[in-house]
C-alpha cells in the first residue's frame, strides 16, 4: 500500500521524538524505501513541527529574553579588515572554485542546479534544488564580474534558466516545489512547494535582474517576482506556511521564529503584486539569547539561519526597532566560535584555527542538525566548514583563518576541486564525498561581500528590496564602537 505524504511525514516526528539529540531525519518513499533527507530546511521544519525538545542547558548557555540594562562582557568589536594580498587571492581560489559547482553541475537547458555533487567519483545524480539554482544565478553575476565567463556565456545560462523558470518549472502561485530533475524540472521526492527556497531563488532572479542591463532577463524577473501570490502563502494570518503540498496542503509549520525567514518577509512586504502588510514584520519572535557574556537574538537552529538573508540584503548600519541585525550575526558567530572552543577538552580537533559546525553530512550518512550554543545534534568532533564559509563578511580574521588552515592541512580530504567539501571529520579521518549547493554558494557569496560588497550593491538596487526594508521599519544609524559585540540591539530593543 502506498504511504501517503502526511504519512511520512508522521514517520519522520517518530524518528525526531526518540532522541533528545537527534541524529538525522530519514523519509521513506512510496515504495518503502528510506532515504536521508538532504535538505536542512526539510530537517528543520519536521523537528519543529514535531515538537522536538532540544536540551538547552549544555555548555553554559542560558537561553532567555535578555531585559533592557542586562550586563554582560564587553568584547572588542571586530576590526575593519583590509585583507592581506594573500588572503584576498586565498578567497580569490575559493570563489573561482565555488563558481565551478554553479556552472558544470547546471543544466544548461534548464539553469537548475543539481542539490550535491560527488567530487570523488563519478556523479550520476539528477536531483536539483531550487535554492541552489538562486545561489547559482548569483554566482553567474559574480563569475561574469570576475571574468570567470564571458558576458555572452552569463547571459545565455541567466536566460536558459529565467525562460525555464517562467513558462516550464511547476509551480504553484508562484512559488516552486523544492526539488526538481535537473533535466526536465519534474517534482522529485514528492518535495513540498518550498516558501524559503523559492525566496532563495527569487534573491537570484533579482540579483541578476539588477546586474545585466538586458530587457529580456529584466522582463523575465519582473514576471517570475510578481507571480507570487504572497497572500496565499500567508493564508490571512501574518504569519507565512513552510509549505504546501497538493496532496494534503500547507504544511502545519510557520515562520514564527528568528531565522533565514527575513529575507522571506522582506521580499513579500516590497512585492508589487500581493504583498504582505508591513505588520508581518512584528509577528514573528525575536528571543535573545545569551551566552559567555555575549547576547543575541538567534533560535534554536543552526548558525546558517544568521547568514541566508544577510548574504543578498545589506543590513550594515541599519535597525528596525528591534536590532542591528548584521552586529547581531557578528556576536551569533563570535558566541559559536566561544562555544566549539569550549568543546575542545572532548573533542581536541576544536580550536582558533579549526572551528565551526552547522547542518551538513554526517558520517553516519545522515543529514544532521547540530551546532550551538545551545548545544544541537550528535557533536562528534566533525567540522563543516561552510559555518566558517557563511560568516566571513562578519569575522573576517577568524573566519578566513580557519578556512586557510582547512586546504592547507587538511586539503586532499577536505578540498576539492568546487573547494570544500561539505563536512569532514578530523577525529576519525572522516571527510565528506559531496558537496553541496546551498552551502558552497553561501560560502562563494560572502566571500564576494567581504572583498567588495558586489552581492549587497547589486541586489540591493532592486526596489522591491528597497521597500521590503522601508515597509519593516530599517532606519540608517550609525554603530556604537564602544558597543562592540556587547549587545545587538541597536535602539528600541
Amino acid at each position: 500500500m502506498r504511504t501517503s505524504p502526511l504519512q511520512r511525514y508522521q514517520l519522520a516526528y517518530c524518528v525526531c521524538n526518540r532522541s533528545l539529540k537527534v541524529a538525522s531525519i530519514r523519509y521513506v518513499d512510496g515504495r518503502g524505501d528510506s532515504r536521508q533527507l538532504r535538505s536542512r530546511r526539510a530537517v528543520l521544519l519536521q523537528l519543529l513541527s514535531a515538537g522536538v525538545s532540544l536540551p538547552l542547558a549544555g555548555r553554559g548557555i542560558l537561553p532567555q529574553v535578555v531585559q533592557s540594562g542586562t550586563q554582560s562582557r564587553t568584547a572588542a568589536p571586530p576590526a575593519k579588515t583590509n585583507l592581506s594580498k594573500d588572503d584576498d587571492q586565498f578567497l580569490e581560489d575559493l570563489e573561482r572554485a565555488n563558481f565551478g559547482f554553479f556552472w558544470e553541475q547546471a543544466s544548461p537547458h534548464t539553469g537548475l542546479v543539481k542539490d550535491r555533487c560527488n567530487v570523488r567519483g563519478s556523479d550520476h545524480t539528477v536531483v536539483a534544488s531550487i535554492a541552489a539554482t538562486g545561489f547559482g544565478l548569483t554566482a553567474l553575476c559574480i563569475g561574469h564580474k570576475r571574468g570567470y565567463i564571458s558576458l555572452s556565456q552569463a547571459r545565455g545560462r541567466v536566460l536558459a534558466t529565467f525562460r525555464f523558470l517562467w513558462r516550464k518549472l511547476a509551480q504553484h502561485r508562484g512559488f516552486f516545489f523544492h526539488f526538481a530533475n535537473v533535466n526536465t524540472g519534474e517534482r522529485l521526492w514528492d518535495s513540498e512547494v518550498s516558501s524559503i527556497d523559492t525566496a532563495i531563488l527569487f534573491c537570484g532572479v533579482l540579483t541578476c535582474r539588477e546586474y545585466f542591463q538586458d530587457y529580456e532577463i529584466r522582463h523575465l524577473a519582473f514576471d517570475i517576482f510578481n507571480r507570487a501570490d504572497w497572500g496565499w502563502l500567508a493564508e490571512d494570518t501574518p504569519l507565512l506556511s513552510q509549505g504546501w503540498m497538493p496532496e494534503i496542503g500547507f504544511l502545519p509549520s510557520r515562520w514564527d521564529d528568528y531565522s533565514e525567514l527575513m529575507m522571506m518577509y522582506l521580499l513579500g512586504m516590497g512585492a508589487y503584486s500581493r504583498p504582505l502588510p508591513p505588520q508581518t514584520w512584528t509577528s514573528w519572535k525575536r528571543l535573545t539569547f545569551q551566552y559567555d557574556g555575549l547576547r543575541y537574538v538567534g533560535s534554536f537552529a543552526p548558525l546558517f539561519v544568521h547568514q541566508y538573508s544577510e548574504a543578498w540584503f545589506d543590513f550594515r548600519e541599519k535597525c528596525d526597532q528591534y536590532a542591528d541585525y548584521f552586529q547581531n550575526s557578528k556576536v551569533a558567530t563570535e558566541a559559536h566560535r566561544l562555544f566549539c572552543l569550549a568543546l575542545a577538552p572532548q573533542f581536541p580537533d576544536y580550536s582558533n584555527d579549526l572551528w565551526g559546525i552547522t547542518a551538513s553530512d554526517s558520517n553516519s550518512g545522515a543529514y544532521v542538525v547540530w551546532g550551538g550554543p545551545p548545544e544541537m545534534g550528535p557533536i562528534d568532533g566533525t567540522v563543516v566548514p561552510s559555518a566558517a564559509g557563511g560568516s566571513l563578511a562578519f569575522l573576517p580574521e577568524s573566519t578566513i583563518r580557519v578556512l586557510r588552515n582547512i586546504k592547507t592541512r587538511y586539503g586532499a580530504g577536505a578540498w576539492s576541486k568546487y573547494g570544500f567539501v561539505d563536512a569532514f571529520n578530523p577525529l576519525t579521518k572522516w571527510y565528506d564525498q559531496d558537496v553541496i549547493g546551498i552551502d558552497t554558494g553561501i560560502t562563494m557569496l560572502m566571500a564576494e561581500n567581504l572583498r567588495t560588497g558586489f552581492v549587497w550593491e547589486t541586489f540591493m538596487k532592486n526596489p522591491e528590496a528597497k521597500r521590503g526594508m522601508d515597509r519593516a521599519g530599517f532606519k540608517p544609524y550609525q554603530p556604537s564602537l564602544a558597543s562592540g559585540m556587547q549587545s545587538p540591539i541597536a535602539s528600541g530593543g
